[in-house]
């Protein structure tokens, strides 16, 4: 038989048939196991949810109660006959991959991943496997991305270099924001940083789970003259709204790796940006599957056919999966 053939990639998700389960579905299901909290792999709807801790407070926070069933790092269940295991992806708080043991094969599915250290989750652990399950958001050799001190430094330059203007930054909600935040005080940079009300929720749950952030203040409702020489985050959205514009004269920034591409930092009348990536660059994807060594390598979602190009030229085994429903996000 062929390799992996227990398990069945779908456009609504990757299937499990021996064990009824699907892993990231974009429909409801009776029984799903989700890798991360992100709106494109994490939906609500499900019979029962089996994540980690910290996937369950997110679903819970941006869908109301789950029938969670929680699993830890390092921890494993069995469904049916298969061995299912979640170990860090490093991506987001309580991001994992997902371990899948069956039939004498390994099969891991990464989700959404990162190789940057983070200090907002727990980093990325390589598991040696039979056929590694990958993303390919960032898979084109154009990608790569600066050291992350480099793009926070660009950050408090600008600040210091026009104090009476504030910045503005633009942010995903999940995991961007308070990466930035946290890699600002691992920086030294210990004033109060403003948040747009759609950030607070988010961050407040990070730092339930033990992520310090320091002092965080509403944005709203503030005068303009105490937001001078202020750090500011919003969403994306938020960017070039009315609600930014009673904010001092602000230079906007935005956090993601799409920045690397000018044409998307002018779209979006980015004035400083910021490239801040929660994905694995293309240097990342190539040495990871390097490290692991797996006899075959199947896309899920992003920029696919380089990789698996990569992958054939190296007489690694590889193809796409076509799978719906996966976003780029804001990165």
């Amino acid at each position: 038989m062929a390799l992996g053939s227990w398990l069945t990639p779908d456009p609504c998700g990757i299937y499990l048939p021996a064990a009824d389960a699907w892993i990231d579905p974009s429909k409801p299901v009776a029984r799903a196991i989700i890798t991360h909290g992100h709106a494109d792999h994490a939906r609500g709807g499900h019979g029962e949810v089996w994540a980690t801790p910290g996937t369950l407070a997110i679903m819970a926070a941006r869908y109301g109660p789950q029938n969670g069933r929680p699993v830890d790092y390092g921890d494993s269940i069995t469904l049916g006959p298969i061995e299912v295991g979640f170990v860090p992806a490093g991506h987001v708080l309580g991001s994992a991959q997902v371990v899948l043991d069956h039939a004498g094969e390994r099969i891991v599915v990464s989700g959404d991943y990162k190789r940057r250290p983070d200090p907002t989750c727990t980093p990325f652990q390589p598991v040696k496997c039979d056929v590694f399950i990958t993303e390919a958001t960032f898979g084109l050799p154009v990608f790569r991305h600066p050291e992350t001190t480099d793009e926070i430094d660009k950050l408090l330059s600008a600040l210091r270099t026009e104090p009476e203007r504030c910045v503005l930054v633009g942010a995903y909600a999940l995991g961007k924001a308070q990466r930035v935040i946290a890699e600002l005080r691992a920086m030294g940079f210990d004033d109060p940083i403003y948040l747009h009300g759609a950030l607070q929720a988010l961050c407040d749950l990070y730092v339930e789970h033990g992520v310090a952030l320091g002092e965080l203040r509403p944005a709203t409702g503030v005068a303009k003259k105490e937001l001078e020489g202020r750090i500011i985050l919003c969403p994306p959205g938020a960017l070039n709204d009315r609600w930014s514009r009673r904010l001092p004269d602000p230079i906007t920034a935005m956090a993601s790796g799409w920045m690397r591409v000018r044409q998307r930092a002018r779209q979006r009348n980015v004035e400083l940006p910021l490239i801040l990536s929660d994905h694995a660059d293309w240097d990342e994807l190539t040495r990871t599957i390097e490290e692991l060594a797996p006899r075959e390598v199947w896309v899920t979602h992003g920029r696919e056919d380089a990789l698996v190009h990569w992958c054939r030229l190296r007489q690694i085994r590889a193809r796409a999966l076509d799978l719906a429903g996966f976003e780029d996000e804001d990165d």
